[in-house]
């Protein structure tokens, strides 16, 4: 007879209808949580940009926009190890080993400490000048950003901690718990920034700077607040007292097996938004250029990336609950009804893009007719555009979540830096380099990118990846 752990009576069971009955239900049950708790979280930056476009002007809005550009490149590749840990999550979750996803979320939270604290602190801190001058920000942007983006690392232990939290109890089936502490950070951001960006009493106006003093407050507020449930119980999953706590090196090479690809593939693309800033730097009037790419494309944009991200994450969790199930077939269904979810909202935001762009620029403050040109060029590009990377992301997170996390990140490689960069290195050497330049460079890599990725999830060989059970579990 073998041992097996005692039930866990403070933790709350598996939602079994993400690997059980139709599955529209189960894509929709982790779907939208997530993509409602992207687009409240994104209306928080909507916000952002508005007030330090209006209170401080368009070098505030660049600044926040290059800075964001270049804080995601470093924080993207930490935080792949969430990645890996999600795949693993939702591995034990389809099987039903509860103890085997306590055991690995809890390692996932001690790398996000050691990698918060004992890195991206004192690195951001010390590169963020050398980081704004490969961007070639403008002096009034830099003036602006640099205080912006030091804030931004040294405070990142509760973002980490963040991701790390709604990130496994996504990949565990618990969207919704997941998507109230989002919420409530995005609320607590938005009061903290309306406060410390434009001043209140006593308290001083901080400009762009506040703004990231907002989030890091916030975000800080509602990982501490995660950490204490996760350590009480009552939610899918619990870190016991009875649960082994110690450092495990064959579980964190996993997460890193699994995590580190894609977090090259989110630097590649990282990278890919620095070069394009830097393209934009070399043009006439790049502060306005970089202002409407850091409205057009990092906020207007967002309502297509932010449902696609949330179905992605859908199409992730149900494919590797699937498989940990023994139910393939049911992970090739979700991804195609992810797709299909996505495009919809893809078409309808595209429509809003070519009908009133003067509009939609006009909420942050921009209305000079150069700035209102460009804007209105961006969106059409941008309205095609999200067709594209709809598809991507979905079928991504189909290969993301069978554990193929390789195939992704060489086709962002190809997709996302060598072909657009590449293309815009020639037109700037053989050509004058204009603005529209840049932004079918983009619209050619998210096509790219799209077509790649569906052959890679057709090819279907991720279906024989396997996962080993943590021996402390």
């Amino acid at each position: 007879m073998t041992n097996s752990p005692p039930a866990d009576a403070k933790a709350k069971p598996f939602d079994r209808t993400i690997v059980e009955g139709p599955i529209l239900a189960a894509v929709w049950i982790v779907a939208w949580p997530t993509v409602l708790q992207n687009v409240i979280g994104g209306a928080q930056g909507i916000i952002d940009h508005a007030l330090v476009g209006h209170l401080v002007g368009y070098a505030g809005n660049a600044a926040v926009g290059v800075s964001w550009q270049i804080f995601l490149v470093v924080i993207t590749f930490m935080m792949s190890i969430f990645t890996g840990m999600g795949v693993m999550v939702s591995r034990y979750a389809g099987a039903g080993d509860a103890e085997a996803v306590n055991h690995t979320s809890y390692q996932g939270f001690i790398a996000a400490l050691v990698m918060a604290l004992f890195v991206l602190a004192p690195a951001g801190w010390f590169l963020s000048p050398i980081l704004l001058d490969i961007v070639h920000a403008a002096p009034e942007v830099r003036v602006q950003a640099l205080p912006f983006l030091r804030t931004l690392f040294v405070g990142s232990l509760g973002m980490m901690l963040g991701f790390m939290i709604m990130g496994a109890l996504r990949s565990a089936g618990d969207a919704r718990t997941g998507m109230r502490l989002g919420i409530t950070m995005t609320v607590l951001n938005v009061v903290l920034n309306i406060t410390l960006i434009r001043g209140l009493g006593p308290i001083p106006a901080f400009g762009t700077m506040g703004a990231a003093l907002g989030m890091v407050a916030a975000s800080t507020i509602t990982s501490g607040y995660g950490l204490f449930r996760l350590l009480r119980g009552g939610w899918v999953i619990h870190w016991h007292r009875g649960m082994d706590r110690s450092f495990d090196w064959p579980v964190i090479k996993q997460l890193l097996r699994f995590g580190l690809p894609a977090g090259v593939q989110g630097v590649a693309m990282n990278i890919a938004g620095v070069m394009l800033l830097r393209f934009m730097g070399a043009l006439p009037n790049s502060g306005h250029v970089q202002a409407v790419y850091a409205v057009g494309y990092s906020e207007l944009f967002s309502f297509i990336t932010w449902t696609s991200v949330g179905l992605m994450g859908a199409a992730a969790t149900v494919t590797g609950q699937s498989l940990g199930a023994g139910k393939p077939e049911r992970a090739v269904r979700a991804v195609y009804v992810a797709n299909r979810l996505g495009l919809v909202i893809a078409v309808f935001v595209g429509a809003l893009f070519l009908l009133m762009p003067n509009f939609l620029f006009g909420l942050f403050g921009m209305r000079d007719y150069a700035t209102l040109e460009r804007g209105a060029e961006l969106l059409r590009w941008l309205a095609l555009s999200g067709l594209f990377i709809t598809t991507a992301l979905t079928f991504s997170g189909g290969l993301t979540g069978s554990g193929d996390t390789k195939g992704p990140m060489y086709i962002s490689i190809i997709s996302q830096v060598i072909v657009p960069i590449g293309m815009l290195e020639i037109i700037s050497r053989t050509l004058m380099l204009q603005t529209h330049h840049i932004w079918m460079a983009i619209v050619i890599g998210h096509m790219l990118r799209a077509l790649l990725t569906v052959l890679r999830f057709r090819a279907g060989k991720w279906r024989n990846i396997r996962i080993a059970k943590p021996r402390a579990a």
